[in-house]
């Protein structure tokens, strides 16, 4: 009940609005500004978190067939 005696006061008050002068006014930007601002901050942490990475990648111990050492080609 309460949602619909909501939506029949809101009808009004969205008609007086003009269509040609809607912006995203001062709580778009607030929004906007907030998320520019975490995402600023993720990416500060994602660089500190990679520059921690010590990664090495370990030779194929694999053998291949007709050499005579593990994991080297013969020539």
């Amino acid at each position: 009940m309460y949602a619909t005696q909501a939506l029949t006061h809101l009808v009004p008050l969205a008609k007086e609005v003009d269509d040609n002068k809607v912006t995203p006014g001062v709580l778009g930007f607030i929004v906007f500004a907030a998320l520019a601002v975490a995402v600023w901050f993720l990416m500060k942490s994602m660089n500190r978190h990679m520059g921690k990475v010590d990664f090495e990648e370990a030779p194929d111990e694999t053998p291949v067939p007709g050499s005579a050492e593990p994991g080297r080609p013969t020539a």
